[in-house]
């Protein structure tokens, strides 16, 4: 049965997951939206057993455990037999700097050596397409497997005997095993040989980023894990960040709440911006910098979407499959999202804050000029005429539209940076007039989205009901911790969102009944409202509950069943590794006070 303890491998080009006993289950090309060349984490079991992975097995396997090596993807899988005899694998993708440029191709490296005696093994490689409804056709050379798809051929590199692999035979591990599976091309230099110096370029490249990140003193391993997570969610080629790797893994089981995240929403570039910051990650800060510039430039009438795809692409039509069952049969798997199509009026703020950065941040070489400035005021523009309309709101609500406050609040957000944006760029009338702006639409929210009743600010306009977004009042600069709305506020999401150690975004029944999960980043959100509002303790209390609740490898998915503590929702999840990461920069003891 698939489950969530996965290992990550990627390259910001590609990336595979692997589970616990080597196996690899998920793997999209030639890039993350791609088709999945193994796709047996979104099959039922009968499927899962046939196709869709790359395994690698020992006879009589007794025990099996994972590392990662110390601050890299380079993912360790150990084994052991009956009798003791015990082998490791290697998995990465390579990413390295050569020639003055990233080299980060479309490849998957997998070493396998003897540790303890000579072990029997066998590999299985069962490629699919199409979303797992074809196989590739499969072409032998002396060294080489080819397997061609109709958009797509990848060539299998080995030193092993082809037929083994070919006839999924059992043999010994009597010397070092290595395959690469990558583009179809002949190597220029000996396959172990290439291994080896790949593996140790792409180790020091992430040795040598993690050692430039500003990290706090407490849960070090924790935030550094989340952090390469970041960067390998980052499409490097256009600097988009993806919400998670998959699609379709759902909120709960049997709740058809089944999306695909391999997309980039603008609803996440602020507090991916601020945790990329905060990290000092400043290059894949500056990429993504990029990538929002682009949208911005590339937005048709001054309107934009909630999400694009990875190199701007607009039109990103949702479609279910039938090649795959679900994850544990839990069907429908999608494809493409039609979020795109709602009104969601918080990405005018999402954008806006975004960007702000560029204006006054001195370490980013392609700073904001007046060019943009004129293109994020058109989205101003938009924020002001849009911030009490109806919309989907945060939570892409497909068949209920509200007033919602979050996208008040994120549309007041754009009014307030753009009057610092004018005022920092010297245009006084301009910036006289998005301050006078953001004034009108903060009493409007004080009184509209405020219910006198509960004490506390409430989801839609007029409203009763509790929303986790409101948290971010304080995050947005609308309220400080100690003001007694926001305390209220905290006190109303506490009091009818928190279950145990995990809140809900909201327990409201929706297009899809009631949520059964708790969303992950709401409660790292809660967490940091719990230090704000003088709650610290209590706010550590939990940031460790939460740790708790990654997978082995320190990773996490979107949602957490409050009962049984387990992951569910799209993986690993961008989101998600931002919340730790904000989180623990904010309760961590300060470097100076530590020792």
């Amino acid at each position: 049965m698939s489950t969530l303890e996965l290992g990550l491998i990627g390259n910001s080009a590609i990336s595979a997951l692997i589970d616990g006993t080597g196996r690899i289950s998920w793997c999209c090309l030639p890039r993350f939206d791609g088709d999945p060349f193994f796709s047996s984490l979104l099959a039922d079991e009968e499927q899962a057993a046939t196709r869709g992975y790359w395994s690698v097995e020992i006879e009589r396997q007794v025990s099996t455990k994972q590392r990662y090596e110390h601050n890299t993807a380079i993912l360790v899988t150990t084994m052991t037999d009956a009798d003791g005899a015990s082998l490791e694998i290697r998995d990465f993708c390579p990413r390295f700097r050569n020639y003055d440029r990233m080299f980060h191709p479309t490849m998957v490296i997998r070493q396998i050596n003897a540790l303890n005696g000579s072990p029997k093994i066998r590999v299985r490689i069962r490629p699919t397409s199409d979303y797992g409804s074809s196989r590739p056709i499969v072409a032998r050379g002396s060294n080489h497997i080819r397997y061609v798809c109709p958009d797509l051929t990848m060539r299998l590199t080995t030193d092993a005997a082809v037929s083994y692999l070919l006839e999924e035979s059992w043999f010994l591990l009597d010397k070092p095993v290595t395959m690469l599976l990558g583009p179809d091309e002949s190597l220029t230099s000996s396959l172990s040989e290439t291994a080896r110096t790949f593996e140790e370029r792409t180790a020091d490249y992430w040795q040598d980023w993690s050692r430039a990140l500003s990290i706090p003193f407490e849960w070090q391993d924790a935030v550094i894990r989340a952090a390469i997570t970041l960067k390998l969610s980052t499409y490097e080629e256009t600097g988009a960040i993806v919400a998670a790797m998959t699609t379709s893994v759902p909120e709960a089981a049997g709740s058809e709440r089944n999306w695909d995240y391999r997309l980039c929403w603008l609803r996440d570039a602020y507090f991916v911006v601020h945790a990329l910051n905060r990290l000092s990650a400043t290059k894949t800060l500056e990429r993504y910098l990029g990538y929002i510039s682009n949208v911005v430039v590339n937005a048709e009438h001054d309107d934009l979407q909630p999400l694009y795809g990875l190199s701007f692409g607009h039109k990103l039509d949702e479609y279910t499959v039938d090649g795959l069952a679900g994850y544990r049969g839990n069907g429908p798997v999608r494809v493409g999202n039609a979020a795109y199509t709602q009104i969601q009026n918080d990405v005018y703020g999402a954008v806006i804050l975004a960007a702000a950065q560029t204006f006054f941040d001195s370490r980013i070489v392609r700073q904001g000029n007046e060019e943009l400035y004129r293109k994020l005021a058109a989205f101003g523009r938009h924020a002001v005429e849009k911030f009490d309309k109806p919309d989907a709101g945060p939570w892409e609500l497909r068949t209920i539209a509200s007033v919602h406050t979050f996208s008040a609040l994120m549309c007041w957000a754009a009014a307030d940076r753009l009057a610092r944006i004018a005022d920092h760029l010297g245009h006084a009338e301009d910036a006289a007039e998005w301050s006078a702006h953001a004034v009108t639409m903060r009493d409007r929210i004080m009184n509209e989205a405020w219910n006198d009743g509960l004490g506390s600010y409430v989801s839609t306009f007029g409203g009763d009901q509790m929303d986790a977004s409101l948290l971010l009042m304080h995050e947005l600069g609308f309220h400080a911790g100690t003001d007694e709305r926001y305390v209220g506020t905290v006190a109303m999401i506490e009091k009818h969102l928190r279950k145990g150690g995990h809140l809900f975004r909201y327990i409201a029944a929706d297009d899809f009944g009631v949520p059964e999960t708790a969303f992950n980043v709401c409660t790292f959100w809660f967490i940091e409202a719990l230090a704000v509002t003088g709650r610290e303790e209590e706010a550590r209390e939990m940031f460790e509950g939460m740790l708790a609740c990654r997978n082995k490898l320190g990773l996490l998915s979107e949602d957490t069943d409050p009962k049984t503590g387990e992951l569910w929702g799209n993986f690993p999840q961008t989101y998600s590794m931002v919340g730790l990461i904000k989180c623990a920069m904010r309760l961590s003891r300060k470097w100076e006070d530590a020792f």
